[in-house]
């Protein structure tokens, strides 16, 4: 609910209620409700006089009071007018909850990132900056889309997601050689849900799934609901190690394997042809399904070696979503897989959501990626991309701080610290200074990456950064 202070106080004010009249009016009443000028239960003035008052019209009081009775602070009493309400909600507190001392973990990162003060720094998000998105395709198609048919705006989708948008996707699979029909592909909720539903279709609590080592770290949070039974193989320059990969899948015999092959999270690494031939030989003497997330594809400046591409949907599912090249505002994500398999899933995304992915999230991604200013938008950023990595390198260099290998695109390095400096300590040391870092074991099954950070090189572009990271490492020393 929302709070009640005064206008200078009042925490989560939006901009329109900041910058508007009808927002002033608002701020006028909270200030009267928080100074108790109008106590509970008393009647507020009449929407006339109030307007000559606030010198607005009567339309722009009208809506501050509806505004108001929507939060819980007026009530409207039909033929008598509005009155401020027997229980006025209380006031939320200005300063933040007390930090609870939470476990570094593989929530670790994404809790610290998602619910920090915009003024945090961080260099260990997930994502781009605000400012590194294509904002003016978006706002063109959502200007479209307040034209669109009632419909679009107020019905459940299809069960398997908008036919244009899929017709897309499938458009772009063809051009990179993964010939697939429209029976294959589903729209989900979001990449994450993707994985979710995967997850509830093909396994049960005690399976054992394969991961790299390290890996997205939300791979292990996700397993982790799912009561399976996690194990790691380590990841190289090429990929996973294959003969690794071989030994784990003979003794342990597991049900899934999830990856990222094109710019692997943390790493930033590429799969080469010799190791996604080898993968897919081994996966298929042992029976072994191969979750391949592709939501960096479009970040790499030629596509490098695909599973699915290879395997062809048969043992292999692709997933991906928009929210690292669109927006992550905009929840939207896809399943390719096996036909039969599709049928499944979209009768598990039935049960579980009644329907996919939103009809006005896919009709605003469809309509951005169906436009040229998308191909325009990714170009533009991979070149941005190139030349942050290159100066947040050279600006690490100093500190001791290497880049794991040098990607071929994206917004990771993964970086090697100085030897006896874990990553744990100082990414809770940086918290305390506003940074917020992604420590190298919450991407670590074996918890064998004290040694290394990620760094967003699209976050780190503030100065305080490095400073920062120079800073926590003299006191982890001393």
């Amino acid at each position: 609910m929302t709070a009640i202070t005064t206008t200078t106080s009042r925490q989560g004010d939006t901009q329109d209620e900041a910058g508007t009249r009808t927002g002033k009016v608002m701020a006028a009443i909270r200030a009267k409700v928080a100074s108790r000028a109008l106590a509970a239960g008393d009647r507020l003035p009449s929407i006339r006089r109030f307007a000559a008052a606030q010198g607005v019209s009567p339309s722009t009081v009208v809506e501050a009071y509806d505004r108001l009775a929507a939060e819980g602070l007026i009530r409207a009493r039909r033929g008598s007018g509005f009155y401020v309400a027997a229980t006025v909600p209380a006031p939320m507190a200005l300063a933040a909850e007390p930090a609870r001392e939470l476990a570094v973990d593989p929530f670790w990162v994404s809790r610290q990132s998602l619910d920090a003060d915009p003024a945090v720094l961080k260099p260990g998000c997930g994502w781009l900056p605000e400012d590194w998105m294509p904002h003016a395709a978006l706002r063109r198609a959502l200007r479209a889309l307040a034209r669109a048919e009632p419909a679009l705006l107020a019905d459940y989708g299809s069960t398997r997601g908008s036919l244009a948008l899929r017709r897309l996707l499938l458009g772009r699979f063809a051009e990179e050689g993964l010939e697939a029909a429209p029976a294959q592909l589903l729209l989900t909720g979001s990449g994450t849900q993707a994985i979710d539903l995967i997850c509830r279709f093909l396994l049960q609590p005690g399976d054992t799934v394969l991961v790299d080592d390290p890996c997205y770290f939300n791979f292990q949070a996700l397993l982790r609901a799912h009561q399976a039974r996690v194990v790691g193989v380590p990841y190289t320059p090429s990929g996973p190690d294959v003969t690794a990969f071989e030994t784990v899948l003979a003794s342990e015999q597991p049900r899934l394997y999830l990856t990222n092959s094109a710019l692997h999270n943390p790493t930033g690494a590429s799969l080469s042809p010799q190791t996604a031939h080898r993968v897919l030989r081994a996966a298929a003497a042992h029976g072994l399904t191969i979750v391949e997330d592709d939501i960096f594809a479009d970040f790499e400046p030629e596509p490098s070696p695909r599973l699915a591409v290879l395997d062809g949907l048969e043992r292999v599912i692709r997933i991906g979503s928009f929210s690292k090249t669109l927006s992550a505002s905009v929840r939207c994500g896809y399943i390719a897989a096996r036909a039969d398999w599709i049928e499944g899933l979209v009768d598990l995304q039935v049960a579980t959501s009644f329907g996919g992915a939103s009809p006005v999230a896919t009709e605003l991604v469809g309509q951005v990626l169906a436009g040229g200013g998308y191909r325009k938008h990714m170009e533009a950023l991979r070149r941005r991309l190139s030349q942050a990595r290159r100066d947040i390198a050279a600006r690490l260099a100093p500190l001791g701080i290497d880049p794991w290998l040098m990607p071929r695109g994206g917004f990771y390095l993964w970086c090697r610290l100085p030897d006896g400096l874990d990553s744990t300590v100082l990414a809770r040391l940086a918290l305390a200074d506003g940074v917020v870092l992604a420590p190298g074991n919450v991407f670590s099954v074996s918890q064998s990456a004290a040694s290394f950070l990620r760094i967003n090189v699209a976050q780190s572009g503030d100065p305080r950064v490095p400073e920062t990271l120079r800073r926590v490492m003299a006191a982890a020393r001393s």
